[in-house]
């Protein structure tokens, strides 16, 4: 989804590439371009993880990423930041958040980028099951 001046904020079932915000975040007047993107590990404190399954509703979701994006707007004055996170099953060394934040200087931009992830963990209501290795399936406790 985006708001009106571009930004962009999406909830997909679509497998995210690594370069999918660069070119929409790479503008003249950028200086720094900083991308994060969470991937699927296979284990998690020792155990072993087969892959992911992410829930969320869509809409709130992505109102809640417009809300962090608004809050970097506010802290830093940073205009461009994009997000889009995968729901769905997903296996290991798939993306399920890439978060892209565009500034004229660096500091900013990396400041700002690793806020958005910590912030996207705090409020945006996405969920996390994890599918073990043992076949066990356990949901994961938001962590900030």
């Amino acid at each position: 989804m985006k708001d009106g001046n571009e930004r962009v904020y999406k909830i997909t079932t679509d497998r995210i590439e690594p370069d999918a915000l660069f070119g929409w975040s790479l503008k003249p007047h950028h200086g720094a371009v900083v991308t994060f993107a969470g991937t699927v590990r296979d284990n998690t404190d020792g155990r072993r993880t087969l892959r992911l399954e992410y829930e969320t509703y869509a809409e709130m979701a992505e109102a809640k990423m417009r809300e962090v994006g608004v809050e970097i707007r506010d802290k830093w004055g940073i205009e461009d930041v994009a997000m889009i996170h995968r729901v769905g099953t997903l296996e290991i060394g798939e993306i399920s958040i890439l978060i892209s934040v565009a500034a004229p200087h660096r500091k900013n931009a990396f400041e700002a980028c690793s806020y958005a992830i910590d912030r996207v963990k705090q409020i945006v209501p996405v969920w996390k099951k994890e599918i073990w290795a043992d076949g066990k399936r356990e949901w994961v406790e938001r962590q900030s």
